[in-house]
């Protein structure tokens, strides 16, 4: 009788895979098991097929470098161990059977967070119960490490790389202590700095951390499917997945790393509308166009939605998403999907508030009104600000900037510029691919007005800038 409950429940979760995928976890399995061997006497009936650690980590070290970190491959497979079979005698084993590396499979990739739970509290800690806040951050900092090393192994990057980027390993903690700050108590606390590492975390609140916070589910699927190597390019590949890592343009060759990091790049590409997390293109950056306001203005108007970033000579990192196209007028624009965030030293994105609508403002040369690029708050209060006498900036919030409940995302309120990008997000307006960049000229129309009227030609008209092909970077 048991062998049919322990075939029944396997059978369930069997069916939730498609027969290609079937059949690429049954390869998979076969591979592993191949290489652990049974050592089972000559006369003995052949053992059943098993997987053990040594295997899973023959077949990462098979390769020069590892498709995963060895503390990822002995956290997936304490997860497989973790999996009771109905009728089997209790009592661990060190062997995985074939129904536990399914199971396992089929929780993690398809289950709901309830199944998906025991699994990633095993994975967390091998002995179980309650666990220390510690316990989490070194498995999410693990889990996120992992995925830009596989991502990056694996070619996966999609035209960024660890060599264009800012190092991970900064990306990589403030990721996880932002993820980490959504761990609530079942009193609605959340414990923060050394008390949260310290603090024990039941079952129940770990289950409502994995379900508010969809990165963990997301990350873990991409760990199986690209560390692994199973069920990677097969049709149900969810969105989430596709659009984790943006398409890059235009930073390839040019001998400049980003000032973001991957997981960064993950991080603020998910608070994205959806419809422009698929493509990042490089407009504008300090380093290759040089430290100009009107450079700045050139590059970047007109050519739809994009992001800020700048480092202030602290070191620290910050920007914001701009939802439209710059325009240079003396007029707020913009609309309530801006937003502002930060890099470094914390990892962090601030929405708007729906106090006011000053979500964007960008102007130059103009007497009566403030000159620079703004977000946020009110003139000469900005929670983001870049003036256009180059260089210098600041961010006020005392307490919160009004518009994005953002604070000072600077070191010192009033900061100077060390280095600036602005990125371009999903498709370009196909206005800023036919017509080349914008002169000063276009940018500011009263002075084109008056060089007409004067009746003098433009002589800039010859001098433009073309516009970078949209090259393939991947």
């Amino acid at each position: 009788k048991m062998g049919n409950a322990e075939s029944n429940a396997y059978q369930n979760h069997l069916s939730r895979f498609l027969p290609e995928e079937q059949s690429d976890i049954d390869g998979l399995f076969n591979t592993l098991s191949g290489s652990s061997g049974s050592a089972g006497a000559k006369n003995a009936k052949p053992a059943k097929k098993t997987v053990t650690l040594a295997a899973l980590q023959a077949r990462q070290s098979a390769h020069t470098r590892e498709p995963l970190p060895e503390p990822m491959t002995v956290r997936l497979y304490n997860g497989m161990k973790s999996i009771d079979l109905p009728g089997k005698s209790s009592g661990p084993s060190e062997q995985i059977a074939k129904e536990q590396f399914v199971i396992f499979m089929s929780n993690l990739l398809k289950g709901n967070a309830d199944e998906k739970i025991s699994i990633i509290m095993r994975m967390i800690s091998k002995t179980g119960g309650p666990l220390k806040g510690k316990q989490i951050q070194e498995f999410t900092e693990d889990l996120i490490t992992s995925v830009v090393h596989v991502l990056s192994y694996r070619k996966e990057l999609k035209g960024w790389s660890l060599e264009n980027t800012r190092d991970s390993s900064s990306g990589v903690k403030a990721l996880a202590s932002e993820l980490l700050s959504e761990l609530k108590l079942p009193d609605g606390t959340k414990p923060v700095g050394s008390q949260l590492l310290e603090t024990n975390f039941d079952q129940g609140v770990i289950e409502d951390w994995v379900y508010r916070v969809p990165q963990i589910s997301v990350f873990l699927s991409v760990v199986i499917r690209q560390g692994l190597h199973v069920l990677h390019s097969l049709p149900d590949q969810t969105n989430d997945i596709l659009n984790l890592v943006p398409h890059c343009k235009g930073i390839k060759g040019r001998g400049v790393a980003s000032l973001f990091d991957i997981p960064a790049i993950i991080y603020i590409n998910s608070h994205l509308p959806a419809e422009l997390q698929h493509k990042w293109q490089l407009l504008f950056s300090s380093r290759l166009h040089g430290e100009s306001f009107s450079q700045l203005c050139a590059h970047i108007v007109n050519k739809g939605p994009c992001i800020v970033i700048l480092r202030d000579v602290d070191g620290f990192l910050f920007g914001g998403f701009a939802s439209h196209s710059w325009e240079v007028k003396p007029q707020f624009q913009g609309d309530n999907r801006c937003f502002l965030f930060s890099v470094f030293p914390t990892l962090a994105v601030y929405t708007h508030t729906g106090y006011n609508d000053h979500y964007m403002y960008l102007n130059h040369g103009q007497q009566t009104m403030p000159n620079g690029l703004g977000m946020g708050g009110q003139h000469g209060y900005f929670g983001l600000w870049i003036d256009s006498d180059y260089g210098k900036g600041h961010s006020k919030a005392k307490p919160r900037c009004t518009t994005y409940n953002s604070p000072q995302l600077s070191a010192k309120e009033d900061f100077t510029l060390d280095a600036m990008e602005v990125w371009a997000v999903g498709d370009l307006p196909e206005s800023a691919g036919r017509k080349g960049k914008k002169s000063i000229l276009d940018v500011d129309p009263q002075a084109q007005a008056l060089l007409e009227m004067a009746g003098k030609s433009r002589q800039s008209e010859g001098l433009r800038e073309p516009i970078e092909e949209d090259e393939d970077d991947d």
